[in-house]
Order: C-alpha cells, then structure tokens, then sequence
C-alpha cells in the first residue's frame, strides 16, 4: 500500500549558475509530498488497525526533521561562498547550507535522504520512504525515487 502526505513551506534559495533570473536570491512556496510504502495494520483493538501509520506520525516526524529546518530559511549552497558568508553576517538569520545547488531535483533528493534515514529510524523495515515531490511552484516539481 502507498500512501502520501503534503506539506508546504516557505523559503528562499539561488541558484549561482543559472543563465537567467533564478541566479537572483528570491523564494517560493514549496509543496512537499512524501511518499510511504507498507502494509495496512490489521490487528483488532490498536489504534492503527487499518491504517498503514497514522497520518499525524509522518507529520510529526517530517515537520521535526526537515519542515522545522526549512520553512522560513534561506537554502543555500556551500561553494556559494560570498552569499553564505553574507546570510552568516545577518544575526539570527535562518540559514540552511546545503552540500548542493538548492535546485528543486537537488533539494527533493536531500528530502529523500533525509527522510529514508528519519522512517527507517522510526519504523525499521515496515515503512519505506517511495517518494519525495517536492512542488517549487504549481506547475514545475521533481520526483526522488526509492533507485
């Protein structure tokens, strides 16, 4: 069985090598859909009997381990060095340094890794992290998939 859950979040990001206006700071309102695979529980008298997991699981793990980090940051890449020093020169500024250009295939497959390594913490080999969309805007999203 594969089930979804969404999130959205805000942040912003650049991507230095870019030939047009995204080589600009600037943000989004990402969408997030994270993709699970297992069995359906059936076992009488437990609160999950029937589901896979309960839906406010993923979201309790996805917010603490990657929405918390994200949302309201500035995603940037480290060999970035000038804008990384820049955003660290800013107190209390968010920022999240990223060993990868924070292009929407990049940041899906850091959501992937991230959250393959969060599941498989909690759930052991029940729960397998399928998918991870990540929406940088309504019409334009990359897919990680389990390879």
């Amino acid at each position: 069985m594969l089930i979804t859950r969404r999130f959205e979040f805000d942040a912003g990001h650049r991507i230095p090598d870019h030939q047009g206006p995204c080589r600009n700071l600037h943000g989004h309102r990402y969408a997030l859909e994270v993709t699970l695979s297992g069995e359906i529980v059936r076992k009488e008298g437990q609160a999950g009997n029937g589901m896979v997991v309960d839906f406010s699981e993923i979201k309790a793990l996805v917010h603490s381990h990657l929405i918390a980090h994200w949302d309201h940051a500035f995603l940037a890449y480290s060999e970035d060095r000038a804008l990384v020093d820049f955003l660290h020169s800013i107190p209390d500024h968010k920022t999240v340094v990223l060993d990868r250009i924070p292009t929407a295939e990049n940041l899906a497959d850091a959501a992937f890794e991230i959250l393959d390594r969060v599941f498989s913490d909690a759930f052991g080999k029940r729960l397998r992290v399928e998918r991870v969309r990540l929406y940088e805007t309504p019409n334009c999203w990359a897919d990680a998939l389990r390879k």
